[in-house]
């Protein structure tokens, strides 16, 4: 039960989505991106989608790639079962507007199950609304109330344990 490798990013959840995707697969998926407003995190295979419930403070996402299945950490708030087709063994973490936030090699090519477990969303989510509120009530400039966002105290973060499970098969072109 050994980690290979671990990747840490933050990103903004710009339209509360963000995006885990193969750095090949560029077509997204209107299907999970709407189941991902009621699981939190969902996909098609080759797209995750992270659901925030506010759309500007920085959310962390940490990819971690074990050598055997792991078990669900205890202390999230939520998790949810997923797998990842990725053929060029490189993801990447993407924010819908302001494009990559990062990219992470896999150690190899192929398919990878695992888990998304994710904490802080409903505190984060809790602060924005009250920040969104202060600044209605206090009249705040965009200055102050970026300022806001980065003083969240909470961290809402979104981890994805992965463990490699077989090689991507290729698609046939003769088949399309």
């Amino acid at each position: 039960m050994s980690l290979i490798t671990e990747y840490s990013t933050t990103a903004r959840p710009d339209r509360r989505i963000v995006e885990v995707y193969d750095s090949d697969a560029y077509l997204g998926d209107d299907d999970a991106l709407q189941r991902s407003r009621t699981q939190v995190v969902a996909g098609n295979g080759y797209h995750l989608y992270l659901h925030s419930l506010q759309p500007d403070i920085e959310v962390r996402v940490i990819i971690r790639v074990w050598d055997t299945p792991q078990k669900p950490p205890e202390d999230a708030e939520g998790t949810v079962f997923v797998s990842l087709e990725s053929e060029t063994g490189q993801l990447v973490v993407n924010q819908l507007a302001f494009g990559p936030a990062g990219t992470v090699d896999l150690p190899r090519p192929g398919v990878y199950d695992g888990h998304a477990a994710w904490s802080g969303r409903d505190a984060t989510a809790a602060y924005y609304d009250t920040c969104l509120q202060r600044a209605v009530d206090e009249q705040w400039g965009a200055e102050q109330m970026g300022a806001a966002w980065k003083q969240c105290s909470t961290a809402e973060q979104y981890t994805l344990d992965l463990w490699f499970v077989k090689e991507s098969v290729p698609e046939d072109e003769d088949d399309e």
